[in-house]
Formats: structure tokens, sequence, C-alpha cells
């Protein structure tokens, strides 16, 4: 069914922990494949230029827990690699399915990947190829969600659609899982999210996507059809723009 998408180009920032499935470490092939076949539904289906911008989480955490005090600079460059395994696994499962990939890293691997150059990005999205841009933005000290809002700036895309992995299916203004009273927005501004700290992104990539007018969508994963919902106008999980 063809229907004619709200935005003609975005970047998708699953969770890495999205993509692990129930177990939320490692990595998970029916939740891949069908992360994989949603994101061929926009390409194929609605003609949307699709890139995609993957967490680690579910491979690395590593200024938390048993590895807390490790130097920061490390962590992040481990964090950096869980990246890249999760777009290569990401990339397998949507080529199985006879979708064109490329991925692309911040950091130098050319025996596996290409590096990120923002041309070649664009045009492999404009031959109709879903671009997975990796490692972040190959710098410590800065998020993956930065890396999305950054991509998504620099590949002029019209929107960037963050999916949870915790089953909160937006933005509250507490809490929803240890607060019955917590109240879910449909819309909120990206100085609201700032200024009460609703924990949507992290500031720095919330400040970019303002300055750049990149809207946010923020939704729950686990729900099927939610991205092409979401291309289709419907109102699902909560948009973060001006509003």
């Amino acid at each position: 069914m063809t229907t004619t998408p709200r935005w003609r180009r975005i970047v998708f920032k699953p969770s890495g922990e999205a993509l692990a499935g129930p177990e939320g470490r490692g990595l998970d092939g029916p939740t891949l494949d069908a992360t994989a076949a949603e994101i061929i539904d926009l390409r194929q289906n609605m003609g949307v230029d699709v890139a995609v911008v993957v967490g680690g989480g579910n491979f690395w955490r590593g200024r938390t827990g048993a590895m807390e005090g490790m130097d920061p600079t490390q962590s992040d460059h481990i964090g950096m690699l869980g990246t890249v395994m999760n777009a290569l696994a990401l990339q397998d499962a949507l080529e199985r399915k006879g979708q064109p990939t490329r991925v692309q890293t911040a950091i130098e691997m050319p025996r596996i990947a290409e590096q990120y150059i923002r041309r070649r990005a664009v045009r492999h999205l404009e031959k109709g190829r879903v671009v997975i841009f990796a490692a972040g933005t190959g710098n410590p000290f800065f998020t993956t969600d930065t890396a999305a809002a950054l991509r998504a700036a620099e590949i002029e895309a019209d929107a960037l659609l963050k999916g949870t992995h915790s089953g909160v299916d937006g933005v509250y203004d507490a809490d929803p899982r240890v607060n019955d009273d917590a109240v879910k927005y449909d819309e909120v501004d990206y100085m609201e999210v700032m200024t009460k700290d609703l924990k949507v992104m992290d500031a720095t990539a919330i400040a970019f996507c303002r300055d750049n007018q990149i809207p946010i969508v923020v939704f729950d994963m686990s729900t099927r059809g939610s991205l092409r919902a979401i291309l289709a106008g419907e109102q699902v999980g909560t948009m973060v723009h001006d509003v």
C-alpha cells in the first residue's frame, strides 16, 4: 500500500538495547528482522530515504556498573565499536531481505565499512540504499543521540525518529514506570524538554535539533508498525519541535 509520507528523508535512531530484544543484551535475530522489515517498508513502499544511527548499549555500558571508574575516553571508544557491531548486524538483516545497504563509520575501518563521507552518504540515499552510520561522531564524550542529530543536519533530513526500548511510548513529565500519575505529551517544545530535563535525548542533541529545526519523534519501537504510522502522519509517541 502506497502512502504519501509526511517526510521524505529521515534519520532513525534505535537504541542498542532495542536491537537486543527481550534479553536486553547482545543481539536478537527476530528483533533485527522485524526492525529491518519496517525500515524496508519505508524505503520500498513509501519512497522515504532512511538513514540509521545505531547505539551500542546492548554491548557496552562502560561508565556504569562493574566498569565504573574506567577512563572515559577508553570507555567511549569501546562503545563506538559496539555500535559498529550493531550496524553490521542490521545491514545483514536488511540485505538478506533484498535491501541494498551501506555502513559508514566515523572511525576508519576500510575492511568492513566505508568511511563516513557526507556527499557519498547522500548519493547512496538518492540511489535507494539505506545508510547506517556507526561509531557515533568518532569522538568520545558525544552520545549517539548527538551523532544522530549531527548526521540529520548534515544529510538534510526532515526529521529524527528516536525508538525507545523500555516500553515507554513517548515523552512524559515524569517516569511512567515509577509514577502512575505521569502525563504524556503529544507535542512538546525543545526548550521545555531542556528546562524540565525530560530525558528525551541528551541536551546537546536537543539543542542541535532546535538550532537546525529538525523535529524529533520519540516512540516505542516494540509496537510494530510505528515507523509507517509516524510517516503516514498518525499520532504516535511524542513530537519535539517548536510548538
